[in-house]
């Protein structure tokens, strides 16, 4: 019976599912996290009856056709990259992104990976880097005598040293913009990797156009919603039991089948 295998595939497209939906809740309070959605689609269909065939010799067309469904697979996890709330630390450190843009982080190969945390710190060369130590590009050194720093929306970072009445600027933090951002590949630690499906990155200062402000003293929360998730999570409980109960049914079917007399 083809329903045993169809419903087969439902199971498992549930069971994705909630794998999806139970990594949106796990990092709910991940710095920058963007939720994901499961998405999927229709296997290949039997023709029992292929539509629009000849029935006769006067040229019938058969208007429907007979065509059975063998059952789903995931298409893709899209990424949602919709704008986090912004929570007020009062880290000078902490950077929040308002807006379209993302932070360009250098890995220890060299290569550079992209990233919506802006929990930055700064390392015991003054060099401003991520929770893991990945420097902040471009490379900005904060001195050692420098008693207060200041960066401003767009990005200009300034210090203050004692003795000086006027601010220093050390640096300019730059954006990274993609085509297509879902089509970034996840690394983990909170860091995106371009990909051809993203296309190239586009570089350009917080504010310019089409760019956002940053927002010093301030994090991006994930922005996963905690009711969103669980009415989610209870609809893809309901598939899976109801695509269990229809291989029970068939079961007893084929059982019923068997013990004919």
């Amino acid at each position: 019976m083809r329903s045993l295998s169809t419903a087969a595939t439902g199971m498992m497209a549930q069971q994705l599912n909630v794998e999806v939906i139970s990594n949106n809740i796990a990092n709910m309070n991940t710095t920058g996290f963007k939720r994901q959605r499961a998405e999927f689609q229709d296997l290949l269909y039997q023709d029992i009856s292929r539509v629009g065939a000849t029935s006769s010799d006067a040229g019938t067309i058969v208007p429907a056709g007979v065509q059975v469904g063998v059952g789903v697979s995931a298409g893709s996890v899209y990424r949602i990259a919709s704008q986090g709330n912004l929570t007020q630390t009062d880290n000078r450190y902490d950077l929040a992104i308002n807006g379209d843009g993302l932070f360009r982080i250098e890995l220890p190969d060299g290569t550079d990976a992209y990233s919506r945390a802006g929990n930055f710190q700064v390392n015991a060369d003054g060099q401003l880097v991520t929770d893991d130590g990945y420097a902040v590009q471009p490379g900005i050194v904060i001195p050692g005598e420098a008693t207060d720093v200041s960066i401003n929306q767009q990005g200009q970072v300034e210090v203050s040293i004692a003795g000086q009445t006027a601010p220093t600027v050390v640096g300019q933090l730059e954006l990274a913009r993609f085509v297509n951002q879902a089509g970034l590949e996840l690394l983990g630690d909170n860091l995106l990797a371009e990909t051809a499906a993203s296309g190239p990155a586009t570089l350009g200062q917080p504010g310019q156009a089409g760019f956002g402000v940053l927002m010093q003293g301030f994090v991006e929360t994930s922005n996963v919603n905690a009711v969103q998730e669980i009415t989610s999570l209870i609809q893809a409980q309901r598939a899976y039991e109801m695509n269990a109960k229809v291989i029970t049914a068939s079961d007893e079917m084929m059982a019923a089948s068997s013990n004919l007399r």
